[in-house]
């Protein structure tokens, strides 16, 4: 990805974010995806809003597919 394409995110956000976020994450990813509902309930499980769980998956290269709410 080039600097103009590549993805924002917050700073707020990725400050929250632990190794261990970022490896259950990957941990539940199948072919480097996690669904929506998988991540939100990884998030409300953890006690962290969904963006910090988005950003999490980001930094472990984690894609969301199949999103219903339009969370992440």
């Amino acid at each position: 990805m080039s600097s103009e394409t590549q993805k924002f995110t917050d700073p707020r956000w990725t400050a929250q974010i632990t190794d261990e976020m970022k490896a259950v994450i990957a941990a539940k990813a199948v072919d480097g995806k996690i669904t929506c509902p998988v991540l939100r309930k990884f998030a409300e499980d953890q006690g962290v809003p969904y963006k910090v769980a988005g950003a999490a998956a980001d930094a472990a290269g984690v894609r969301v597919h199949n999103c219903d709410l339009g969370c992440f």
